[in-house]
């Protein structure tokens, strides 16, 4: 009958209607979900290539996504 397609339709509906409420957090939650992990740093001008290079320096591993924190600062 016509009611069998609810379940989808409410399915294509939320599909729709969650990107458009919350577009920051459900971009970031379907690019976690999609390339496995955190979201890639992009330098895009000097001051943020500044900030990666700091990262590098500070992660004891010369690694800017290995950051370790505080206890690594001499």
């Amino acid at each position: 009958m016509w009611y069998e397609i609810l379940p989808g339709l409410g399915l294509m509906y939320m599909c729709l209607v969650i990107p458009l409420c919350i577009p920051g957090v459900s971009t970031a939650y379907i690019h976690r979900y999609t390339k496995g992990g955190k979201e890639k740093r992009i330098a895009r001008n000097t001051y943020q290539w500044y900030l990666l290079e700091r990262d590098r320096c500070v992660s004891g591993v010369n690694r800017y996504y290995d950051s370790k924190g505080l206890e690594n600062m001499k």
